[in-house]
């Protein structure tokens, strides 16, 4: 009997182990896929000088690196399965600066490091980045806020915030990421082209 028992114990610990036999699920990672930026031919930098970058900052639920989700408003839930392969905000800020040496706003462009002196800073943070399920059908939110300091002056010399709304025709995870990818690059694209009208504007 105490054999037989010991049997019957070792097979449920190995079906149990096994799933009864199922699927072991192993996290998927994936990446905002965002293009470089078009070289605009500037003569003159707006900002004749040098601006660093600083990481930007995010939400601490952006910060796990699983995708999210709301299912209503005001409820934030997660994929456990599928995950960004980086932070979605330093995606943000490696995104940022490419899209700033592109414009040919300033005369450098580099990341923030504690070192050197820069004329200008850019801090930011990404405040949203998630599905949205619901509403009329699957959608993905990308809100970004950004602001410019003058390190001579002290003096804030520009402010950005704003979110891009796009929705998912195909209700996949790789749809989901694709219209992420998108939502942030208009957000940049909004941020970059709001700084230069400012700068214009003061001229």
């Amino acid at each position: 009997m105490k054999k037989a028992w010991t049997s019957i114990s070792a097979c449920a610990l190995t079906l149990l182990m096994a799933s009864c036999g199922g699927k072991v699920l192993y996290p998927k990672y994936y990446a905002l896929e965002i293009p470089p930026a078009p070289v605009r031919a500037v003569n003159d930098p707006r900002f004749p000088g040098t601006v660093a970058v600083r990481r930007f900052e995010s939400a601490p639920y952006i910060r796990q690196k699983r995708i999210v989700y709301r299912p209503v408003p005001e409820e934030i839930g997660f994929y456990e399965y599928h995950r960004w392969v980086d932070d979605p905000a330093e995606m943000v800020t490696v995104a940022i600066i490419d899209s700033l040496r592109s414009s040919g706003l300033f005369s450098f462009v580099k990341r923030y490091d504690g070192q050197g002196e820069q004329d200008y800073l850019l801090v930011g943070r990404l405040e949203r980045l998630e599905e949205t399920d619901y509403g009329d059908a699957v959608g993905v939110v990308a809100r970004i806020s950004a602001e410019l300091v003058s390190l001579r002056t002290g003096v804030t010399e520009w402010t950005g915030d704003g979110a891009e709304t796009l929705r998912v025709d195909s209700a996949n995870i790789n749809s989901v990421v694709l219209e992420m990818s998108h939502a942030v690059q208009k957000r940049i694209d909004r941020l970059v082209v709001s700084l230069d009208r400012q700068q214009r504007s003061t001229k």
